[in-house]
């Protein structure tokens, strides 16, 4: 009997990844939803009996999507796929119902071993060269390729910021832009404060090359100065050591997170204050012209009322080796 099965992804790559790791000879009929709404609607359409489900997604994302799942009683058993590699996130999921928990980047032989441990399958074989012909359609763009793998690595900087200040983080769906880097401001989330402070990292490697931003608002860092203890008197001081430990902590988690999946070794630079209590263009700069590709990641803290934004910002003239080292994601 056909097995209907949908996996619900915002990313074009992590569906295309996911279907080319499901075992090989397996009677299923296979729909793609890019949140939580539409896997909703397919479950109720009989096309979902079993769903693999991402977590950070638009308009509907996992969680809500497992709270639906159970409010209104639909059938369907549920593989969370996610990033998100906090405990916490495990918890959550399972909590609300799901089967099982995979983390990306997905290993084909972990899906198949999951799906062997609860009966879905009952032997697994690789896919034919005709089975995976059938994604050579699916073509992610470069801003796709780029928000899957960011996503993958701010998952394991989330994890690092959560061990650290002992609570749950909030993973963001990363924004990537390609505009004039005088334009970051307006994509800063916490945008809303009157005074920031910032740090910025550069790195280097294998022809790509920019610089990693930690921006905090004035009114966050007292509560993260409770959080990180300092062993400094001098209230600037303590600052200063929070927004270089928060660069170093999200910046270098983030890009070996990304290192690790393209294949690349950056070398990392010193940490550089860029400004304290001061307004977001400011810190940033507003009298370069030139293009860049930029991603916001807003890191939120919500029983503690705390927001960071990660900003991982290309030159570009790494474009044309970053879009050679994530077109290899896609084959």
């Amino acid at each position: 009997m056909t097995l209907p099965v949908v996996i619900c992804d915002d990313s074009a790559l992590a569906r295309k990844q996911l279907a080319k790791s499901l075992p090989g000879g397996w009677d299923i009929s296979l729909t793609f939803a890019t949140n939580g709404q539409e896997a909703i609607e397919a479950i109720k359409q009989g096309k979902g009996d079993l769903l693999f489900l991402d977590l950070n997604m638009p308009i509907m994302d996992g969680y809500e999507t497992l709270e639906t799942i159970r409010r209104e009683d639909l059938s369907s058993l549920v593989l969370v796929v996610s990033g998100d590699i906090q405990p916490e996130a495990k918890k959550r999921v399972m909590a609300l119902g799901a089967l099982d928990f995979i983390n990306k980047p997905i290993n084909p032989e972990l899906v198949t071993q999951i799906l062997l441990n609860y009966g879905i399958i009952s032997n697994s074989q690789p896919q034919s060269t005709a089975e995976l012909a059938r994604f050579d359609d699916q073509q992610p763009d470069l801003t796709d390729l780029v928000q899957e793998v960011v996503n993958v690595a701010m998952g394991q900087a989330g994890k690092q910021l959560g061990d650290l200040l002992g609570t749950f983080v909030h993973l963001p769906i990363p924004k990537v832009h390609l505009q004039p880097y005088q334009l970051l401001p307006s994509l800063i989330s916490t945008r809303q404060a009157l005074t920031y402070s910032g740090v910025s990292q550069g790195f280097i490697g294998s022809g790509i090359a920019g610089e990693a931003i930690v921006i905090v608002s004035t009114d966050n860092l007292p509560v993260l100065a409770k959080l990180i203890p300092t062993g400094q008197q001098d209230l600037q001081a303590g600052e200063l050591e929070i927004l270089t430990d928060l660069a170093g902590l999200l910046a270098g988690a983030c890009l070996k997170g990304i290192s690790q999946q393209l294949d690349v070794q950056f070398s990392l630079g010193h940490p550089t204050l860029l400004g304290q209590h001061t307004e977001l263009h400011k810190l940033l700069g507003d009298n370069q012209q030139q293009q860049v590709l930029a991603i916001d990641l807003d890191y939120q803290l919500p029983d503690k009322n705390i927001q960071c934004d990660l900003l991982l910002v290309f030159t570009e003239d790494s474009l044309p080796a970053l879009t050679e080292r994530m077109g290899c994601l896609n084959e």
